[in-house]
């Protein structure tokens, strides 16, 4: 089995989860190599329903390892809850669940300071998850943050979270009005949090060098969306992070050649959360179906994900920018009973042809998206159980998003249990 990335194609939420628990089959390692707290992760499993926003979902598989890269901002009170979510339900991830020692820490103070930020912004704001996740890059950027190494030692963890309290007092009570950090709270709460967690922390770089020198194979799990990459997506309107597949390799600590494919994960319409530009977003009856049917509600924050057709010039851009090798198409069931689907082909600004979506926010926000229809089945997908037994117009549907962004199909989901999954080429 070659090593994967398996990443999101659109604005995230496209079953990432499902796709790498479904892989993770013939696996030995699973990554999580970007993002935070943020990223909610559903999978379902003989009728248990698991949310992971942190550790990898391939942990439910008991002969698998899963690593959480130096590229992730780790909150250890979300890990430590995940991991007693587990414990409750039979699954036990000690000995099986890593974590970098070089990642970065989110502190109470970092949520904080995210709340208060977007609060202060007002109609800009940029319609964060309130987790901290942009405030912990921050710090990470400006050389100014704690690692999980640092949390194992008070040598370590005193004067970092001194400097950083210094840096962000004056910022919480000049600007925003608000209580200062009392750096001995946090250092007393976080070495207590960093015993907790000490038996999963490792160097994960040397770890995973060791996996692929043994010939295991590897999984690197992104969250989010391409689209939200904080440099391809549509900036301001990103994450923190970039989630394209090119920071796998940086976020998990191994070097590109061990990479093989690129799976990028496409939902079989255009769902989005939070705020800024969404060209084919249907704000009608069709949009409320796709939400109802799909079940269109955030894994983290229950909100309302906004809807639409598929977009082809976001896909060819996530093709581009990740070097897709397979498209993992997932929901294909939710478009079970629609008479008639459309799919935009490509946008039309200022007279002008776009086969991309445009990297300047105002452009897209100018896009007029260009539409053709296809034919809908009317039948029910999710016991079909080969390419063959897909209804005609289901394949012709598929067929043709597969030709609009050059990429072949590898995978196919028609629902949320992990049988519900046809494999059509993933060599």
């Amino acid at each position: 089995m070659p090593n994967r990335v398996v990443i999101g194609s659109q604005w995230g939420d496209e079953g990432k989860a499902k796709v790498v628990d479904f892989l993770t089959l013939d696996a030995d390692v699973i990554v999580r190599f970007q993002g935070g707290a943020n990223a909610g992760h559903t999978v379902k499993v003989e009728n248990k329903e698991f949310v992971f926003h942190l550790i990898p979902s391939g942990i439910m598989h008991e002969d698998k390892l899963c690593v959480i890269g130096n590229g992730v901002v780790l909150d250890p009170v979300q890990t430590l809850r995940e991991i007693e979510d587990l414990h409750t339900k039979g699954i036990y991830p000690e000995g099986r669940l890593i974590i970098a020692n070089n990642a970065h820490v989110v502190l109470p103070y970092h949520s904080t300071l995210d709340k208060l930020k977007e609060l202060k912004a007002g109609k800009a704001a940029i319609g964060t998850t309130g987790r901290g996740i942009g405030p912990c890059y921050s710090d990470k950027v400006n050389r100014i943050g704690v690692r999980v190494g640092d949390l194992l030692d008070e040598k370590e963890l005193r004067p970092r979270v001194e400097v950083m309290a210094a840096v962000h007092n004056e910022e919480f009570t000049s600007l925003y009005d608000a209580e200062p950090i009392d750096p001995e709270v946090v250092i007393k709460e976080y070495l207590d949090l960093g015993q907790k967690i000490a038996p999963y922390v490792k160097d994960v770089c040397e770890f995973l060098y060791g996996q692929l020198k043994s010939g295991k194979h590897l999984i690197f799990e992104g969250a989010q969306g391409t689209i939200l990459d904080v440099d391809q997506g549509t900036y301001p309107f990103v994450t923190s992070s970039n989630t394209v597949a090119g920071y796998a390799s940086c976020g998990a600590g191994v070097g590109p050649t061990a990479i093989d494919q690129v799976v990028g994960v496409v939902k079989a319409y255009t769902t989005r959360v939070g705020n800024g530009p969404f060209p084919t977003e249907l704000l009608d009856d069709v949009g409320d179906k796709l939400r109802k049917i799909g079940n269109e509600y955030g894994a983290t924050t229950g909100r309302n994900r906004r809807c639409g057709w598929f977009d082809a010039p976001v896909v060819r851009k996530a093709t581009i920018v990740n070097g897709l090798t397979h498209l993992a198409i997932t929901k294909l069931d939710v478009l079970d009973t629609f008479k008639e689907i459309q799919i935009c082909t490509h946008y039309v600004c200022d007279g002008e042809k776009l086969n991309l979506i445009p990297n300047q926010l105002s452009k897209v926000g100018r896009c007029t998206p260009v539409y053709e229809t296809l034919p809908g089945w009317n039948s029910d997908t999710t016991s079909c159980k080969s390419w063959e037994e897909l209804p005609s117009n289901a394949k012709k549907y598929l067929q043709r998003l597969s030709e609009l962004v050059d990429v072949k199909i590898g995978m196919i989901s028609i629902g949320a249990r992990r049988d519900q999954s046809i494999i059509i080429d993933m060599e």
